[in-house]
């Protein structure tokens, strides 16, 4: 199996006033290429902190942290820019669309930053629509979609580079049960077509969907394991 991760001894801590708050203490973690992870732990416990650094959002304090093969530990700003616009799909909880531009503007938005010409970024956008089955909705804004089309939306943006590795940080947190099923489903049939996804959510249910399972306390990994009970809701 290629890694396409590798976290050596990694630790974040953050100085507010006189105190210091040791977020990660020493983690070390590997995830191969094709792999769907879940990242799970109570507030407090350093999953937001590690999704953070390895989604390129933050960096270590110390360690290392091999994305890829290119180490990107001790980048600057614009470097981890450039490799989470190509290296990295993120769905957050809260969608993070933009509420004045339609669902294909939305998804095509990461084509700019990567250069792409309009007619290309529409092709691509629209295509990604009808993959998630929001075909109809492209020229649709925020406030006329649904909460789960929503996310419908911010997955198709995920995916619109290729990305190595689909980072979710609580994809189903805003949604209903019903919602959340079929959004799962779609992130599931996402990871069949091969792609690497890492969710972090503190709900058991939907940490059941992932192959292998992470559990975080208090900075540390405090276990890591196969998943031999996978929930799967292929619709």
């Amino acid at each position: 199996m290629q890694q396409l991760i590798t976290i050596k001894n990694i630790g974040r801590k953050y100085v507010i006033g006189a105190e210091t708050i040791h977020a990660l203490k020493s983690v070390s973690l590997s995830i191969n290429k094709g792999e769907f992870v879940a990242l799970m732990g109570p507030s407090g416990s350093g999953k937001s902190t590690l999704m953070n650094i390895l989604g390129c959002l933050d960096t270590p304090t110390q360690g290392e942290y091999i994305l890829n093969g290119i180490n990107v530990s001790q980048m600057t700003d614009d470097q981890l820019a450039e490799v989470r616009n190509k290296e990295i799909g993120f769905v957050f909880q809260t969608f993070n669309l933009l509420p004045r531009s339609t669902a294909l503007d939305n998804v095509a938005l990461p084509l700019i930053y990567a250069g792409i010409n309009k007619t290309e970024r529409n092709t691509r956008a629209s295509q990604g629509l009808q993959n998630v089955g929001l075909a109809n909705r492209q020229h649709h804004k925020p406030n006329e979609l649904s909460g789960g089309q929503r996310q419908r939306v911010a997955i198709a943006r995920a995916l619109i580079n290729h990305p190595s590795i689909v980072l979710a940080d609580e994809p189903t947190g805003n949604l209903d049960t019903k919602t959340s099923v079929e959004i799962m489903a779609l992130i599931e049939e996402i990871h069949a077509k091969g792609n690497t996804i890492i969710i972090v959510t503190h709900e058991e249910d939907i940490a059941q969907h992932a192959h292998r399972i992470v559990r975080m306390r208090d900075g540390l990994i405090a276990d890591d394991y196969l998943n031999t009970n996978i929930i799967t809701t292929a619709l």
